[in-house]
C-alpha cells in the first residue's frame, strides 16, 4: 500500500449531494478530497425535481444561471382517475417565490451533475478523483483514516481526513464502517420508470400528472423540451422484462402519446425502481458524517429525494467550517442530525401520505378518491396549501433558539428579496451569519456583528424584508449562513450577542 496523504475533508461519492458538499467546503476555503467509484457522471436519468429552496442551494455554488438554462418551471398538478378524466388541478405561479426561484423546476439529473462537477473545477483547494473505491474507513483519536483502491490499476492507498462526508449512496460503505443502519419506515414498491425523448409536442397540460389508481398508479412529467418521464406502479407478477420495448410500453404511455408514430418516441432508458422510505438510526460517528441516500431513502411521491441530499450537504458544511477553522464549538455538529433527521422524518412522512392518499385502498380507495378529490378545493386554503414549497423548520438546537414568541420563525429559511442595493439578501450576507433589523444598529452593536465576522442589513420600509419581519412582530433575527433564522426577537442587543463569532478565510483565500 502505497503512502498516505492528508486533507481536511474526505468526501466519499461524487453525486450532486458530494459534489455540493465539496464546493461548499472549498467555498470556506478548506482542502477537500472528492473520492467517487465512476470515472465521470452516471448518464441516466434519475431526480427530475428540486423547489425553490434547493435552487437557492444552487446559486450558493454561484451555478443559479447556468441551470436556469437546463431547466424549465412545473406549473402544477393535476389528478387524474384510471380512465384518464380530471378529478382535480392545483396550478402553480412560475414565478419567483420569496426564496427567489420559481417553486417547482425539472431539470435532466446526468446534465446538472455536469454543472456542478464543472463549477467545482473553479476550486482550486478541492480535487475529485474517480475510479476510487474506498473499502475501510477507520475512526483515529485525531481524525479518520480511509484505505482506497484505484479501480484501473488495482494499487491501494491510504488518505487521513479531519472529516469524512459519507455521500456513498443507499449502499454506504461509510454507513456501514461506522456501524449505523437503515431502519424502514414501511414502504417498499416496486416502479417501472421510463424516459423518453420526442420531438413532436404531446399536447399534454404543462405540469405533473398523477393517475391516482389502485390497480396501476402512474406519474407524467415533461422534463425539458423534447423530454418525457413516465412512472408506474409494477403488479406482483410483472417486472422490467415485460416492458423492455416501445411496443411493451406503449398501452402504458398511449392516453399522453396518441397520434404520436413510433418514429418519433426516442427511448431513452426503461428501468425498475423499488421505492423505499428509510432513515438511518445515527448520522454521524465523531468526525464522520452520512448524508443524501447514506442516510435516508425518500419515496418521489413530492421530488424531495435529491433535494434532501443537498439541504444535509447545505447545514453541515458551513459547521465543519465553523468549527474546524472559525472557532464554533463542537455543539454545533452535533446539531447536524438534530435538524436534519426529523426534517428528513416529516418531508418522507410526507411523500408517504401523498403517495398513500393517491393510489391506495384498493375499489374502494379509487371510490372514495373519485368522490372527495374533485371538492377538496372547497377546504379554505386547501389549495394554497398544496402548491406551497414551504418545508418544515427545523427542530430546536445549538443552533436553532425558540421562544414562545418566535417558534413560527426560528428554523425557518428567510426571504431571499432584491435589496436596496440590487443584490439579494443571500448574495448580500455572503458566507457567515447575519443580522437584519428594521431600526439602525447602534455603533457598539454595529462593532460586536463586525467583530464576530457578520454582516447587517437594515430592512426598508414597505419592502419584503421589513414586512417578513413585521409580520411576525419582531424588530430582527440573527440568520445562520444556510439562510435559516437562528434566533429571533425584539431587542436588538441581546440578538447581536448572541451572534457566534464566524470568521472565516471564504473563497477568496481558496483561489490564492
Amino acid at each position: 500500500m502505497t503512502p498516505g496523504e492528508h486533507v481536511s475533508v474526505a468526501v466519499v461519492g461524487g453525486g450532486p449531494t458530494g459534489i455540493t458538499a465539496a464546493t461548499l467546503l472549498g467555498q470556506y476555503g478548506l482542502e477537500t478530497l472528492v473520492l467517487d467509484r465512476w470515472p465521470q457522471v452516471y448518464p441516466q436519468p434519475r431526480a427530475v425535481h428540486l423547489d425553490d429552496e434547493v435552487y437557492r442551494i444552487l446559486a450558493r455554488l454561484g451555478v443559479a444561471d447556468a441551470f436556469a438554462a437546463i431547466t424549465r418551471p412545473a406549473k402544477g398538478l393535476r389528478l387524474v382517475d384510471r380512465h384518464h378524466c380530471v378529478l382535480a388541478e392545483f396550478s402553480r405561479d412560475t414565478t419567483p417565490t420569496r426564496n427567489g426561484f420559481p417553486a417547482a423546476n425539472m431539470f435532466d439529473q446526468p446534465e446538472l451533475e455536469k454543472l456542478l462537477r464543472d463549477n467545482l473545477t473553479r476550486l482550486p483547494n478541492v480535487r475529485l478523483r474517480g475510479d476510487t473505491e474506498v473499502f475501510a474507513v477507520t475512526e483515529e483519536a485525531d481524525g479518520v483514516e480511509l484505505h482506497v483502491r484505484d479501480r484501473v490499476t488495482g494499487g491501494e492507498s491510504r488518505i487521513t481526513a479531519d472529516y469524512v462526508l459519507g455521500c456513498d449512496g443507499a449502499n454506504s460503505t461509510v454507513r456501514a464502517a461506522i456501524g449505523a443502519t437503515m431502519r424502514s419506515l414501511r414502504f417498499d414498491q416496486r416502479w417501472l420508470v421510463l424516459d423518453i425523448a420526442c420531438t413532436a409536442d404531446l399536447h399534454q397540460w404543462e405540469g405533473v400528472h398523477q393517475v391516482c389508481d389502485s390497480r396501476r398508479a402512474g406519474t407524467y412529467m415533461r422534463i425539458g423540451p423534447n423530454r418525457y418521464r413516465w412512472e408506474f406502479a409494477l403488479a406482483h407478477q410483472e417486472s422490467v422484462d415485460d416492458y423492455s420495448t416501445l411496443a411493451q410500453l406503449r398501452p402504458l404511455i398511449e392516453p399522453w402519446t396518441r397520434g404520436i408514430a413510433d418514429a418519433d418516441l426516442q427511448l431513452l432508458r426503461v428501468a425498475e425502481y423499488t421505492f423505499r422510505a428509510q432513515i438511518a438510526d445515527r448520522w454521524r460517528s465523531g468526525r464522520v458524517f452520512l448524508l443524501g441516500d447514506a442516510a435516508h431513502l425518500t419515496p418521489p411521491f413530492i421530488g424531495q429525494g435529491m433535494g434532501a441530499g443537498l439541504r444535509d450537504a447545505m447545514n453541515l458544511a458551513w459547521k465543519i467550517a465553523g468549527h474546524h477553522r472559525a472557532g464554533l464549538p463542537a455543539s454545533v455538529l452535533d446539531s447536524y442530525e438534530t435538524e436534519r433527521s426529523r426534517h428528513t422524518r416529516q418531508m418522507i412522512s410526507l411523500a408517504l401520505n401523498v403517495g398513500r392518499a393517491m393510489t391506495a385502498g384498493g375499489e374502494f380507495g379509487t371510490l372514495v378518491r373519485r368522490l372527495v378529490v374533485p371538492r377538496v378545493h372547497l377546504l379554505p386554503g386547501l389549495r394554497e396549501k398544496i402548491t406551497d414549497s414551504t418545508t418544515p423548520p427545523l427542530r430546536a438546537s445549538a443552533m436553532v433558539r425558540r421562544t414562545a414568541r418566535t417558534r413560527r420563525l426560528a428554523g425557518r429559511l428567510c426571504p431571499n428579496p432584491v435589496l436596496a442595493t440590487g443584490r439579494r439578501l443571500d448574495d448580500e450576507l455572503g458566507r457567515g451569519f447575519g443580522v437584519l433589523t428594521t431600526q439602525p444598529l447602534t455603533p457598539d452593536l454595529q462593532r460586536i456583528v463586525e467583530d464576530r465576522g457578520a454582516q447587517s442589513v437594515l430592512a426598508v420600509t414597505g419592502e419584503e424584508l421589513a414586512s417578513w419581519l413585521g409580520h411576525h412582530r419582531v424588530t430582527g433575527a440573527v440568520v445562520r449562513p444556510d439562510g435559516t433564522v437562528m434566533v429571533a426577537g425584539r431587542d436588538l442587543s441581546a440578538l447581536c450577542h448572541a451572534l457566534p463569532t464566524f470568521v472565516h478565510s471564504g473563497e477568496r483565500e481558496a483561489h490564492e
